[in-house]
């Protein structure tokens, strides 16, 4: 099992995620900057749900975010703040957006997965076993 385990006073967990976000219309306006930009911007807030990102990066018309979370973490609410707050904070820093975007920068869904340190094959595997 792995090793790489987190806790608190009542548990031990390991909760990774992997986040895809599209733009509006899957327009390619993610440059790198911008995609910097975005990762800075989650960075100042992600602290206050208990979510620490790993990564970020992806394509021009969508990002990829990897981040490790805690049970308590609302993933809801996290996922609609970071929706949120990027998409003003890049609108006021990157005006020409506007014009390129309109009034939305995010398509209205997304994709959340959540990962594992090990592969579902291994892990299922692993649960057969146990009476062995």
């Amino acid at each position: 099992m792995p090793d790489d385990l987190d806790s608190d006073s009542h548990s031990v967990y390991s909760l990774h995620y992997h986040l895809i976000l599209v733009t509006k219309y899957r327009r390619g306006v993610l440059t790198e900057d911008r995609t910097n930009f975005i990762h800075g911007v989650i960075g100042g807030f992600a602290d206050n749900y208990g979510v620490e990102v790993s990564h970020l990066d992806g394509e021009d018309d969508h990002i990829h975010v990897l981040f490790k979370a805690k049970p308590t973490t609302d993933l809801v609410k996290f996922v609609n703040t970071l929706k949120g707050a990027t998409a003003r904070r890049i609108r006021n820093e990157f005006p020409e957006l506007k014009d390129e975007q309109g009034d939305s920068f995010w398509n209205d869904s997304y994709c959340l997965v959540s990962t594992g340190q090990v592969s579902l094959d291994v892990l299922t595997e692993y649960v057969e076993n146990q009476r062995q």
